[in-house]
């Protein structure tokens, strides 16, 4: 059966959460409390004893110009993603909650392989559609294609000597160049979103406001996330924003200025965060997303060669899949939020060049 969250059971559910496999940190109330413009249900599949065997927390937003809201799960469900079972009564929970906010649509991305046929077959049962199935491009809410290491029960000389021999060459560059790598607090996210906000000029992508950078410092930070900051010769050049829970580390933000690239600095901040992830025993350190077109000659492909040069996975995630409730509206937003996204990434970087 199902029943929605109470505030009396929220720390079983985080440890339910933390304890699954397929558990994510956006699964949490705290990623819900940095995502405060939309509102959060959670919903509990239980057994007969009401233990927890499942779980999905759903971010609900109204649309513009409309009565009805979206409804969104990211990297949900949280469950033993083949107990069809669980999934259903998760689905049929998150349908109730659909039907009180007039939902048009439920969006999940969950942490399962494009390769499982398995779950495939699942959510197709259940009427679900699977957006975008052979797009490689660099696109969707969350990541489709990753980069994942798995770091259970090694130690940091294993895990470096993994690492391809370039890679390895750039981190010891790093620190004979004398950059030196610090845990940043709250005063350090102006600096860091100056460099962010030059690494979305120089890329050419939309960089998010100060003000969430210090929403999510403030809801994560300490236990689950981290700043990292790069300096060199008395100046901060680069930083990276990594979120710690149950057994991985995301790799979440990175950026770098256009000066001192030459002295390596992210490949000491990759190997400072990975070095967290095994202090914390963690199974998993996600270098979070790249491209799935991997030509050369694809303007995305120094990302890829980056973080594959730390011997991590290339996975494709089974992407994007959406449960429909009302398919005209559903054809309309998509079409009119490709159109606003766009335009917004014109805009801001055409804001940058005037500055």
């Amino acid at each position: 059966m199902f029943k929605l969250l109470t505030p009396d059971r929220i720390d079983e559910f985080h440890n339910f959460v933390a304890g699954c496999e397929k558990g994510s940190f956006m699964q949490t109330k705290m990623w819900a409390a940095v995502k405060d413009n939309w509102i959060n249900e959670v919903v509990l599949s239980v057994d007969e004893n009401d233990k927890i065997k499942g779980a999905m927390s759903l971010l609900i937003r109204k649309v513009p110009f409309f009565k009805n809201t979206i409804m969104y799960s990211p990297r949900g469900p949280v469950c033993n993603i083949t107990d069809k079972e669980t999934f259903a009564e998760l689905i049929e929970g998150a349908k109730e909650v659909g039907k009180k906010y007039k939902t048009y649509v439920l969006k999940i991305d969950p942490d399962v392989r494009a390769d499982n046929q398995e779950f495939r077959k699942i959510c197709l049962d259940l009427g679900f559609e699977i957006k975008g199935e052979n797009s490689k491009n660099f696109e969707g809410i969350q990541p489709k294609f990753v980069f994942r290491m798995d770091i259970k029960d090694k130690t940091e000389e294993e895990i470096f000597m993994s690492f391809h021999s370039k890679t390895r060459y750039n981190v010891r560059l790093a620190e004979r160049k004398g950059v030196k790598v610090r845990i940043g607090n709250r005063d350090d996210l102006k600096r860091f979103h100056e460099i962010m906000e030059e690494t979305g000029q120089r890329d050419e992508f939309v960089v998010r406001t100060l003000s969430y950078f210090e929403k999510m410092y403030d809801c994560l930070a300490p236990e689950y996330a981290r700043l990292y900051m790069a300096e060199h010769e008395g100046k901060d050049i680069a930083g990276t924003f990594a979120i710690y829970f149950g057994d991985k580390v995301w790799y979440l933000y990175g950026a770098s200025s256009n000066s001192a690239r030459n002295v390596m600095p992210n490949y000491l901040l990759q190997w400072e965060m990975i070095k967290w992830a095994i202090e914390k025993k963690c199974r998993i350190y996600d270098f979070r997303g790249v491209s799935g077109d991997l030509d050369e000659s694809n303007p995305l492909y120094g990302l890829y060669r980056f973080k594959k040069g730390f011997n991590g996975e290339f996975t494709e995630f089974i992407g994007e899949l959406e449960l429909v409730f009302n398919p005209m509206l559903n054809k309309l937003v998509d079409a009119s939020e490709k159109t606003f996204r766009e335009l917004r990434r014109k805009v801001y970087l055409l804001k940058g060049k005037k500055k």
